[in-house]
């Protein structure tokens, strides 16, 4: 494979590309910030269509970018079923978690387990939020990292990775130390219009490059050597199947539950709302749309394997793919952007994948927990101190976060080269790691009268290692039935999730329920 140059014309688009964002952070910074929920919540004013975009931008991710392509490339459209699960977990969030968000005040969801059990409960949570939201938000820098730096250098050398993870970076913080959520989710509307315009022109380019018509295009994906490429539903029950059905109506709830109304980073948005029925609104919309986006992404993968894989239908002996570049694993659509791509395209390309890859929900988000979960309290048992002083404190742990999300990308190169563990199939699946245990807490929190700090501790751990448990690497180690390593994340999700709410039904009631909390 010989990669493409980057051209003046690519250069000027991404050069486009930062004048938009930062017209899009100025005109969103002009509000007068009084307290630090104008900072962390948009003042609560924030527009439900701008909020459900905002959404839909923040479970995008450069792994989706590129990712979904390869992932209809090899089999078929099951992973849509996902949004199955996407739908039924909006109606348990928009019924049961949004209300009570609203009911309390909160700013971060993980305030709920003060009301319920106490302090210590609330932040054992937002812990350990942090650390997946860490390690996840530094694997999606360090993937758009290997993208970008592939693109615009034509290598993955070190010190090109540094720059790439630097620039991202740089985007992200840009259009958040300032604005806050406000300019988050401004922001997030142009990243939403790039990377969705981006992926449009590769759909029609391949139209184009593919001579045969729609309608034969559409028979030899149904009718393909390797089955129905364009199946949607998997009826099969087969624990190793990520996107059946049965794994769509179980496993998948919990993951959007968890990314949906436990997961600050995506809560947050909602929260920005007026009132918890727009909130509501805002998280079905962004479901919905989600649809159209995923389908776009699916089709693309789609047409790679008619490019690749059916030289029958290309009038030539078939183009290669290769799935490496120095060393670097690659998915077919990464190869195709390297080498099939013309200028200016390519940039509009580039300029997608680090729209799919900003990273300032996840700084927002972690400012947010950082601040009114751990340092507010500390700070107000000590004296009284202003709303602009926790507006500072925000933007000053915006910066230090950047940075620690920064520093977490570079040790995923490194990490990933001289360790023998999956690391980056590790950590982009850490969030679902956390996600067992606040489950487990929540379920408890929520529908039983037990439960207490101690057992919520606990339970988050049980539920994290109960996870790690199915990973390849462990049970190798301790010698556990192979077979778990080939259960698909949901059904593992499914056992955490189970593990902790045993866990946490252990512990005793230690104070009275809030009405707030047992009623709402």
């Amino acid at each position: 494979m010989t990669p493409l140059q980057f051209t003046a014309l690519d250069w000027s688009i991404l050069a486009g590309y930062v004048g938009i964002l930062a017209a899009a952070g100025y005109f969103s910074t002009q509000r007068n910030m009084q307290n630090a929920d104008d900072y962390f919540l948009a003042s609560h004013h924030a527009p439900t269509w701008l909020v459900a975009v905002s959404v839909l931008s923040t479970v995008q991710s450069a792994a989706t970018f590129l990712g979904v392509p390869d992932n209809s490339f090899r089999g078929n459209y099951t992973y849509l079923t996902s949004t199955i699960g996407a739908l039924l977990a909006a109606w348990f969030v928009a019924k049961v978690l949004i209300p009570k968000f609203y009911a309390i005040g909160a700013t971060t969801v993980y305030e709920l387990l003060e009301q319920r059990f106490d302090v210590t409960a609330r932040r054992a949570a937002g812990a350990m939020y942090l650390v997946g939201r860490i390690f996840a938000s530094g694997a999606r820098l360090y993937l758009a990292a290997i993208a970008v730096s592939m693109i615009m250098f034509l290598d993955v050398e070190p010190q090109h990775i540094v720059i790439a993870s630097f620039t991202l970076l740089i985007f992200g913080l840009a259009f958040t130390f300032m604005g806050g959520l406000n300019s988050v989710i401004w922001s997030d509307l142009v990243q939403v219009v790039l990377y969705v315009g981006a992926a449009i022109m590769v759909l029609v380019f391949l139209l184009v490059k593919i001579p045969v018509p729609l309608p034969e295009i559409v028979d030899s994906l149904t009718m393909s050597p390797s089955g129905d490429k364009t199946q949607i539903i998997d009826w099969s029950f087969n624990l190793t199947a990520p996107f059946s059905i049965f794994a769509a109506v179980t496993g998948l709830v919990l993951l959007n539950i968890g990314n949906s109304g436990l997961d600050q980073d995506t809560t947050q948005r909602l929260l920005a709302c007026d009132n918890a029925k727009h909130g509501s609104r805002a998280l079905y919309a962004s479901v919905w749309a989600s649809i159209p986006v995923i389908l776009l992404f699916l089709v693309i993968g789609s047409l790679l394997h008619i490019f690749y894989e059916r030289p029958d239908l290309m009038g030539s002996d078939g183009n290669e793919v290769v799935q490496t570049f120095q060393g670097e694993k690659i998915t077919v659509f990464m190869h195709f952007i390297l080498s099939e791509i013309p200028p200016g395209l390519r940039g509009l390309v580039t300029v997608g994948v680090i729209a799919a890859a900003a990273i300032n929900s996840g700084l927002i988000s972690m400012a947010a927990v950082l601040i009114n979960d751990f340092y507010r309290p500390w700070k107000e048992q000590r004296g009284a101190a202003s709303e602009k002083h926790f507006i500072l404190a925000g933007r000053v742990t915006t910066v230090l976060l950047g940075l620690a999300l920064f520093a977490m990308s570079i040790l995923c190169y490194y990490w990933q080269r001289y360790s023998s563990l999956p690391l980056l199939e590790f950590v982009l699946g850490v969030m679902a790691f956390a996600y067992s245990g606040l489950l487990g807490v929540y379920f408890t929190a929520l529908f039983t009268n037990r439960g207490s700090s101690t057992s919520v501790i606990a339970a988050l751990i049980a539920g994290f290692l109960t996870i790690v448990a199915f990973q390849g690497y462990v049970v190798d180690t301790l010698g556990l039935p192979v077979a778990m390593k080939t259960i698909a994340f949901p059904w593992q999700l499914c056992v955490g999730t189970a593990v902790a709410t045993v866990v946490c039904l252990i512990g005793s009631q230690s104070k009275s329920v809030t009405p707030s909390i047992a009623d709402a």
